[in-house]
């Protein structure tokens, strides 16, 4: 009687592990419980991602990045940029599949990098990671609160003809509200978000392919094919760059800027299905498709240029204020005599951007969530909360819209506030990316347990170059921008990171490594062993 209680018993143990999702028996395995609702499939995963990348996100960076070095820099420079970003992303994704935790980068950081170096890794790496999703909050609201700007001005009579163009704390306005629209947002249950971000990956794929298809259309005659793809010419008259090679550096600083955020399928991975393989999948679907449509873009709005000298002018119809907006409007007014279709077109745009930053917002959310369930923060027991219906991060939410708030409030008294704002996201967000990729490369591959996605010898190689890239990515967004440096075009970005940085590194001297040990586990596995070999 006791045997046949025993096989029963056996049996549905058996039938347990069967049924248990793939990912939250490796997250168990590295000693998490799960506590998040695992809903997300692989098209909704790779809709969140997709939306944090966004088609339309380096729209702001044309103008710049048009001036420093004319097209051919710019169009070469997003294919050159393309091809490293595969390494950074095949490399995360190999990262991905072994540890599929919402703590991702930080996780791996910490298990990648082994008992001594890990807790000091984590600590890193989720500093920077923090830094660069907070920041990209601001990046999105900023980028939005351009468009809408721009929208309202089309909308009201243009520059020259009387349209209202907002002020500084109108803006600011706009900045805030975005950001408070977006946590509201974030505080509904995931399956909200995830709707709306299928929402997203439709919007942007047609509108994406409506505004590519039929810019240039519209735009005819358009630019000769030499002019998009030979054409190199610097603006030293008003960069005061004079040099060949740092123009070019800055004007690939737009594919720089584009190409992250594909990590954030690793951010929602506890709530995923299957999230060793579906992790990895929607990292690469991701990257492939905005390296595809964002070229595209940026082919399109370099072929309809009208007159490259006019888009700069602080008295065209757009106020100079946006490049890529007077690109448009001068299509649409060049062949119809009216500004409808160019305000359609950036209310697409504009779309793209809302959609991105309440990707962006999910996941800073789920990082401070990570960071302060492994007590990392002040007050943690506060941010790490979560809704006890809605299963959200509720607190870590709201928290990252505060600061990002902050972060908008010189809005009012600089010019250089986006420039700041993207440097600080851009060296942020993927320097966090370097941290484990290092630690996977330096490692014993003994110690490394894979998972479906994994690429043996290659992946060394992988690794040393997807590093590389990383750190020449980050030194880039160090640079000045403008010459001469003055207080209103400096770009303060190294200072600011320095200081934040620096207070951080302060912290963990004197404190935080006498206690922060990284992730921590809210499964005893002794207790779980024992209880399975008493059964």
């Amino acid at each position: 009687m006791f045997n046949m209680d025993l096989r029963d018993e056996n049996a549905a143990v058996s039938h347990t592990t069967l049924e248990m999702d793939s990912g939250e028996k490796r997250l168990n395995e590295l000693g998490y419980k799960q506590e998040l609702r695992r809903e997300m499939t692989l098209f909704k995963t790779l809709a969140i991602t997709f939306s944090s990348m966004a088609v339309f996100t380096g729209t702001p960076l044309y103008g710049p990045s048009l001036k420093y070095a004319g097209p051919a820099s710019m169009i070469w420079g997003w294919v050159v940029t393309t091809f490293f970003t595969w390494f950074i992303g095949i490399a995360m994704a190999e990262i991905c599949s072994s540890f599929p935790t919402t703590g991702s980068l930080y996780f791996w950081a910490a298990h990648l990098a082994g008992p001594k170096w890990g807790p000091f890794a984590s600590w890193c790496c989720v500093w920077l990671e923090a830094i660069g999703l907070i920041s990209g909050i601001g990046a999105q609201a900023y980028s939005g609160s351009q468009a809408l700007q721009i929208i309202i001005l089309l909308s009201t009579g243009t520059n020259k003809g009387g349209g209202y163009f907002a002020s500084r704390s109108v803006f600011l306005c706009m900045y805030m509200c975005l950001t408070i629209i977006w946590a509201v947002l974030n505080t509904f249950a995931l399956r909200v978000i995830a709707i709306l971000d299928i929402i997203s990956i439709w919007w942007q794929v047609i509108g994406g392919l409506v505004v590519i298809v039929m810019l240039p259309l519209v735009a005819r005659p358009t630019q000769p094919v030499s002019y998009v793809f030979t054409h190199f010419e610097t603006s030293p008259d008003s960069t005061g760059i004079a040099s060949k090679p740092y123009a070019v550096i800055l004007s690939v600083l737009l594919s720089n800027y584009c190409l992250y955020g594909y990590d954030t399928a690793a951010h929602l991975t506890e709530e995923t299905k299957g999230a060793d393989r579906t992790g990895p999948i929607a990292i690469l679907s991701s990257i492939g498709i905005i390296s595809v449509f964002g070229w595209a873009y940026n082919l399109a709005l370099t072929f309809s240029i009208k007159d490259p000298n006019y888009l700069y002018d602080v008295n065209n119809e757009t106020a100079g204020a946006l490049v890529p907006a007077q690109i448009i409007y001068d299509a649409f007014h060049g062949r119809f005599q009216n500004s409808a279709g160019a305000v359609v077109f950036l209310c697409i745009i504009w779309g793209s951007f809302f959609f991105c930053g309440l990707s962006v917002t999910t996941s800073a959310a789920r990082v401070v969530y990570a960071l302060s369930r492994d007590r990392g923060i002040p007050f943690s027991q506060i941010w790490r909360k979560v809704h006890p219906k809605r299963k959200v991060p509720t607190n870590a939410v709201w928290l990252c819209a505060a600061i990002s708030i902050i972060l908008g409030l010189p809005i009012l008294k600089l010019d250089v506030v986006f420039t700041a704002i993207i440097s600080i996201s851009t060296i942020g967000w993927v320097g966090s990316y370097a941290v484990p990729i290092f630690a996977r490369l330096v490692m014993d591959e003994k110690n490394f347990k894979p998972g479906p996605f994994y690429l043996g010898r290659s992946s060394r190689p992988v690794c040393l170059v997807a590093f590389l890239w990383i750190c020449y990515t980050c030194s880039a967004f160090l640079l000045p921008t403008l010459y001469p440096i003055q207080w209103r075009t400096f770009n303060y970005a190294p200072i600011a990171l320095g200081i934040v940085l620096a207070l951080v590194m302060l912290w963990w001297i004197l404190d935080a490594r006498k206690w922060f040990n990284g992730p921590v586990r809210n499964i005893d596995m002794q207790v779980q062993n024992g209880d399975r070999n008493a059964v």
